[in-house]
């Protein structure tokens, strides 16, 4: 993680709204949030500035969010930030940066789903609408999300040998025949469908004790739904995820929910790893990710595939 070497505080936010959009400046400004690659501040009650602080790849991410999200918001039953204004490089600054609605609600990595069959019919009904066919000029993903399971092989050895050195993994066997089961699944033969990428239990938002928002859409992307259809085992209590691929239209064939089993191992163990860091009060690590990380891997290894 590179951050940024400039110090961003809310008068830098202030001074760049006065610079490129001057009608916003004078609405009350706080830090909302620091993620991986931005910095967040809510702007009033219903808008907020995203800033990038850390990986050269935000900026691309941020003017793709800027780009395609405006279009999809209409889509979808759940709220998403929907970008407002563009923030050009200047001498202040020399990175863009986006100015977006603001999405109420508590990460659920924070606040868990508790409202199982609810929970699981809204998450179905989100990807439901998002999952349409994208138009050739679509993002690609620069990790390959939304491509062949098998290309992220090397990923999955070290994460199962640095998660078992960890002494983190109980039975690195189930887990094993899960992947290995995925990756012999057949690949995706249908159109390329507009995913989210990254559905991890910190972007999706929970009010009530079901999922009321999600948020970054930085790895928005087309192709294999499997990698969405990983959510079910994360994001859900114990139970609920034969309800979501029940209710997800159009039904998902055999092969996609095995793939998308070994897209949540992948899932489970970045989530496992950054839970683990967090504990350990290193940089970077999020305790409140070990949790949900840790119940799909049980759920995985201990509930046969449909």
């Amino acid at each position: 993680m590179t951050h940024t070497e400039i110090e961003i505080t809310a008068e830098l936010v202030r001074d760049l709204l006065h610079d490129q959009h001057p009608d916003l400046a004078d609405h009350p400004l706080r830090l909302g949030a620091r993620g991986w690659d931005n910095q967040l501040w809510r702007l009033g009650d219903d808008l907020a500035v995203r800033l990038p602080w850390a990986t050269q790849s935000a900026d691309a991410l941020l003017r793709k969010e800027h780009a395609w999200l405006p279009a999809l918001a209409p889509h979808l039953p759940l709220q998403i930030p929907v970008p407002q204004r563009l923030g050009e490089p200047s001498e202040r600054f020399p990175r863009p940066w986006i100015v977006t609605t603001w999405v109420p609600g508590e990460p659920a990595d924070r606040a868990p789903a508790t409202r199982a069959a609810e929970a699981a019919d809204t998450l179905a009904a989100f990807l439901t609408a998002l999952h349409q066919p994208a138009p050739d000029r679509a993002p690609a993903d620069e990790y390959g999300r939304g491509g062949p399971l098998a290309d992220r092989a090397e990923q999955f050895e070290r994460q199962l040998a640095s998660a078992t050195e960890l002494g983190l993994i109980p039975d690195s066997d189930a887990v094993r025949a899960v992947w290995e089961d995925a990756v012999a699944a057949p690949d995706w033969a249908g159109p390329a469908l507009w995913l989210h990428g990254d559905l991890h239990p910190a972007n999706v938002l929970t009010e009530g004790g079901t999922f009321c928002g999600v948020i970054d859409f930085g790895a928005l992307c087309a192709g294999d739904p499997a990698i969405d259809l990983a959510a079910p085992w994360i994001l859900l209590p114990d139970g609920a995820a034969d309800r979501f691929y029940e209710a997800y239209r159009p039904a998902a064939d055999a092969a996609t929910l095995r793939r998308a089993r070994g897209w949540a191992v992948l899932r489970a163990f970045s989530g496992i790893c950054i839970g683990e860091a967090g504990v350990r009060g290193r940089l970077g690590g999020k305790a409140t990710w070990g949790p949900p990380a840790h119940a799909a891997l049980r759920r995985l290894t201990t509930t046969t595939h449909r």
